[in-house]
């Protein structure tokens, strides 16, 4: 863990967060700007900067958790068409928290927001209520 490391801090419990999915490897969370409802964050708990410091077995342990987040986002809002599974890694490719991690982001028409590398920042429309109903419905899918 790195005390600078917002989602270090996250994964400590020292900042709040709308938890999706837990295990002793990583830790998926609603990402507070809701690009689209839904936008989950799925990061490992050991503190790595990027795709490039993953090794085998770690990489293993995180990143086959993606289809289970995926299916259940999915599945928690019948609106939802499709989803973008990004992973940005160095500054140069948009990466802002240097802290391993991937975006769902669900998508419900082809042309609903102004979807780009830079996420539209929606936290402001979403309560903590709305929040833990959303994270409800995607934990309600799981396949654990």
């Amino acid at each position: 863990m790195q005390t600078d490391c917002i989602f270090c801090k996250i994964i400590q419990g020292d900042i709040p967060s709308t938890k999706v999915y837990e295990d002793d490897d990583v830790l998926a969370f609603l990402d507070i700007s809701q690009t689209t409802p839904g936008h989950t964050l799925l990061i490992p708990k050991k503190h790595i900067e990027n795709i490039f410091e993953y090794d085998d077995e770690l990489a293993s342990r995180v990143l086959t958790k993606i289809p289970m987040i995926a299916r259940a986002i999915k599945q928690s809002d019948p609106a939802i068409k499709g989803l973008n599974i990004l992973n940005n890694n160095g500054e140069e490719a948009y990466q802002s928290v240097f802290h391993s991690h991937i975006h769902f982001v669900p998508r419900f028409t082809r042309d609903n927001d102004d979807f780009s590398m830079h996420f539209t920042d929606n936290s402001a429309k979403y309560s903590a209520t709305d929040l833990n109903e959303i994270a409800a419905k995607i934990r309600t899918n799981l396949e654990v």
